[in-house]
């Protein structure tokens, strides 16, 4: 069965945070229920439809930030009452609109998660959790890394709730009072969880998570394991998932997956025979969806997937249908309901009109006063920096809640723009002067009106770090400017995971000195991305992290006073040694520091290299022939004549260009990371090869893996 979903937007409010929208529970079934919105402004809006239109059941007055809502109830009731965290402070309403509960959590950051289930609450801060039980003080918990969401098993073997947390370090943590049972592993950052609760009357023990990298995934929890059901990887490149619910859209019984992605993206998923998930239906909106919700909001009898965007959009996917039937010989004819309420609009769309203009003569008229004072328009930017691991590149995400006019890049490191199919935003380059400013790349984004999310891609060189800086002017008045800084670390391609293989030729830093735990810690912040900027508790810790463009290792492990760093990249141990070495240097520590080089380890990376290598080489030499056969192709007026391997570059030329045109700099890329590879094995012997370099090009110019080894191995 198909599923024909129509959209209709209902109304806007203020921008919104992460699982801040809720529908109330109908009074009858299938009847319509009240949505429950909450924004950045702290405003919280209740709202139900009567004719089409949203009438409002209460609206609170403007405050702190809120980042989440939920529902809760006494055990075994709907649940009814509304629960709101701003701050560190977590307010409850009636479903009229009126507060019963202000309770401030005394924690020394703002609620980022939420859960409520009758009497208890739970909230976290970001590495704090805490369990509050009728407001009184039950459990805590400091976590290994930020903790982007919670939910709570309604575990009955156990006969308490379980607590999970979702970790930025790809980790679910299942608590137990104040103690970690254990940790399950999930394949990226943990943005939310969901629990599955398929049917009714299940026993709820399995969970949805959506990761920040786009994949889905279901994990049952039991009382000493994890079991995993399925994952959904993200070969479409979609956006990252920032909220999921159950619901049964399609009235089989069974309830559906919605998802929603910070790319706009909705999508429902069923489960097959075999209980593997399936994609049944998406919808791109233009902006991140930062809440989804199934139920009936439009009309009685009319299912529809609910969801709130990031610029405070409340819309609805609705089963509704929005035009009548034609019968045979008709046309398609809109309802009277649609007819009247493009009418309403219309009117509407004039009044602002005339409104406007007026407003604008004011302005312009006080402005030529002596006594005006120019005020800045103040507007919101969520800006997300993340490394993909498909392609070794980070996706530089901007979202503004007005319309952008344009973006300015700059970077003091080299850095590449790769394309974006998504990006219809027309990028120009300005000449810049990288020896005496330190700048590498000017570079402008023109938008298209109304474009509110930009999305660009940037790929970075191993050993360079900086700074990259987006100028944001979005279409206000007058003009105005926000500027967002991300950080390129040392080691900017290096991705955490949870362990390093055995059996790898390994290179070993080790580093002795008067330093602190803390302090070394803050120098693997500044080399490594992902890494948590508060140090772990305990005297040690050891992280694992791989090379996404390279599959090299690299395992760190320090505390107090010493830090050992293995990979089987030479190259990773030269940056670690030369940027440890600086940060020592800056706060006067010295540093004994000693290594151990593994001379199979240089083989082992070329090795490594050489699939990349040969693709690359390959291609270029496909691409530089297309234009030949072409001629040919012309001059004969066929194509018969050529061998299969000339017939099939031609067939191919669109999607090898395409290719080609997409890997900007990848051979030199290549080339580079061979001649680093080569300076460093010496370097580390004390002795200087940069003279040998240019023979080096020459033998990777007539590539060929043995003589490329045989090369490294006589110099």
């Amino acid at each position: 069965m198909e599923i024909n979903l129509n959209r209709v937007d209902y109304l806007q409010v203020g921008v919104t945070s992460q699982k801040t929208m809720r529908l109330l529970p109908a009074s009858g079934r299938r009847a319509t229920q009240k949505v429950a919105v909450a924004d950045q402004d702290g405003v919280i809006t209740c709202f139900g439809m009567k004719k089409g239109e949203p009438v409002p059941v209460f609206k609170s007055l403007p405050g702190p930030k809120i980042s989440r809502l939920e529902l809760g109830g006494a055990l075994g009731t709907p649940k009814e009452k509304i629960f709101v965290a701003a701050g560190s402070e977590v307010r409850g309403f009636t479903k009229k609109g009126k507060q019963f509960l202000t309770f401030e959590a005394n924690l020394a950051e703002s609620i980022k998660a939420m859960y409520v289930s009758g009497a208890d609450l739970f909230v976290c801060a970001s590495y704090i959790y805490n369990h509050y039980c009728d407001c009184k003080d039950q459990d805590y918990y400091l976590s290994g890394d930020k903790i982007c969401d919670i939910v709570c098993l309604p575990m009955t073997k156990l006969g308490q709730t379980t607590p999970v947390l979702a970790c930025q370090d790809r980790v679910l943590r299942v608590l137990q009072g104040s103690e970690l049972v254990y940790d399950i592993e999930v394949p990226g950052p943990p943005a939310v969880l969901e629990i599955n609760n398929a049917k009714e009357g299940e026993i709820e023990d399995e969970l949805l998570y959506g990761t920040t990298d786009g994949k889905l995934g279901l994990v049952q929890v039991t009382d000493t394991s994890p079991v995993y059901k399925w994952e959904v990887t993200n070969q479409k490149k979609r956006g990252g998932i920032l909220c999921i619910d159950r619901f049964d859209i399609t009235g089989d019984g069974v309830k559906e997956i919605l998802v929603g992605r910070d790319d706009g993206t909705v999508e429902i998923y069923s489960l097959d025979s075999t209980n593997e998930p399936v994609i049944r239906f998406e919808h791109v909106l233009s902006e991140s969806v930062t809440s989804i919700q199934g139920g009936c909001v439009g009309k009685d009898a009319f299912d529809e997937v609910l969801t709130a965007t990031y610029t405070g959009w409340v819309t609805g996917l609705t089963s509704e249908p929005q035009q009548k039937e034609a019968g045979p010989g008709e046309e398609m004819k809109m309802s009277p309901e649609t007819q009247n309420k493009i009418v309403a609009l219309r009117t509407e769309l004039e009044q602002l009109q005339v409104k406007v203009l007026q407003e604008r003569e004011k302005y312009q008229q006080s402005a030529q006063s002596s006594t005006a004072i120019s005020s800045v328009p103040v507007f919101s930017v969520n800006d997300k920096f993340t490394l993909c691991r498909d392609d070794a590149s980070y996706s530089l995400t901007l979202e503004v809640q007005t319309a952008i006019d344009n973006v300015l890049l700059q970077s003091d490191v080299p850095i590449d723009l790769l394309d974006v199919d998504k990006n219809s935003a027309v990028v120009s380059f300005s000449g810049c002067d990288s020896e005496p400013n330190g700048n590498f790349l000017l570079a402008t984004y023109r938008c298209q009106a109304n474009t509110t999310r930009l999305e660009l891609k940037v790929r970075s060189i191993e050993g360079q770090y900086g700074i990259l800086q987006a100028y944001i002017t979005p279409r206000l008045q007058p003009k105005t400017c926000q500027v967002r800084q991300h950080q390129i670390k040392p080691l900017s391609l290096h991705q955490r995971t949870h362990a390093s293989e055995e059996h790898r030729p390994m290179n070993t830093l080790t580093l002795t000195g008067q330093f602190s735990f803390a302090e070394i810690h803050s120098w693997v912040v500044f080399c490594l991305p992902e890494v948590p900027e508060k140090t772990p508790a305990g005297d040690d810790v050891t992280f694992y992290f791989q090379n996404t463009f390279l599959d090299t290792q690299l395992q760190c492990t320090y505390s107090k006073g010493e830090g050992i760093f293995k990979s089987d990249n030479i190259s990773t141990i030269s940056i670690l040694k030369d940027v440890l070495s600086k940060e020592a240097t800056k706060r006067k520590i010295n540093l004994n520091i000693s290594y151990d080089v593994n001379e199979e380890s240089v083989n082992h990376t070329l090795k490594l290299i050489h699939p990349k290598l040969e693709y690359q080489l390959i291609l270029a030499k496909k691409v530089q022939l297309i234009d030949a056969l072409k001629e040919l192709q012309v001059h004969e007026g066929n194509v018969d004549f050529l061998i299969p391997e000339y017939r099939s570059i031609l067939e191919e030329a669109d999607h090898l260009l395409e290719e080609y045109k997409k890997q900007p700099a990848h051979l030199e890329r290549l080339y580079g990371m061979i001649t680093d590879l080569f300076i460093d094995k010496f370097k580390f012997k004390g002795t200087n090869v940069k003279t040998k370099v240019p023979l080096l090009l020459e033998v990777l110019d007539n590539y060929d893996s043995d003589s490329l080894i045989a090369f490294f191995d006589s110099a």
